[in-house]
C-alpha cells in the first residue's frame, strides 16, 4: 500500500542583495495587482474565483507583467480576502446592517499594503539548496 504524504518545510531565504531587491519588487507588484483587482471586483460585484479568473487573468498578466502562477496567487489572495470580509460582515463584526462602520467597510474595495504577504509555492520559485555547517 502506497501512501502519498505532503511534506511542509520551513525554509530561510538567504538572497543576495540583487535577489532581495527583485523579490521585494515582485511582492510590491503582486500587492499592487491585488489592489487593482480588488477595485475591479468591488465595482462589478463579482467575487467568485472562477469568474474573476476568467474576467481578469489575461489583463493582470499583461498590465503587471506577472507570470502565470503569481497571477493565479494574486487572484486567490484577493478572492480569499473578500470571502473573509463577507464572513466578518455576516457575523456582525462590523456592526449591524445600516451602521456607519459597516457601510464604510462595504462601500470601499479592499486595499493591500505594498509590503503585505504574498503566497509563493514551488511553482513560483526555483530552489538551490546548500548544507550549512
Amino acid at each position: 500500500m502506497l501512501v502519498d504524504v505532503k511534506q511542509s518545510v520551513q525554509v530561510r531565504l538567504m538572497p543576495t542583495r540583487e535577489q532581495a531587491t527583485a523579490l521585494l519588487a515582485t511582492v510590491h507588484t503582486c500587492n499592487a495587482a491585488a489592489s487593482w483587482l480588488s477595485a475591479r471586483m468591488h465595482a462589478l460585484g463579482e467575487y467568485r474565483r472562477f469568474d474573476v479568473q476568467k474576467l481578469f487573468y489575461a489583463e493582470l498578466r499583461e498590465r503587471f507583467g506577472l507570470a502565470a502562477q503569481p497571477t493565479i496567487r494574486v487572484i486567490g489572495k484577493t478572492v480569499d480576502a473578500y470571502t473573509a470580509l463577507r464572513a466578518n460582515l455576516g457575523a456582525g463584526n462590523y456592526g449591524p446592517p445600516g451602521s456607519a462602520r459597516r457601510l464604510k467597510v462595504e462601500s470601499r474595495p479592499i486595499v493591500f499594503r505594498a509590503d503585505g504577504g504574498q503566497p509563493f509555492d514551488a511553482r513560483c520559485l526555483s530552489w538551490q539548496t546548500q548544507r550549512l555547517p
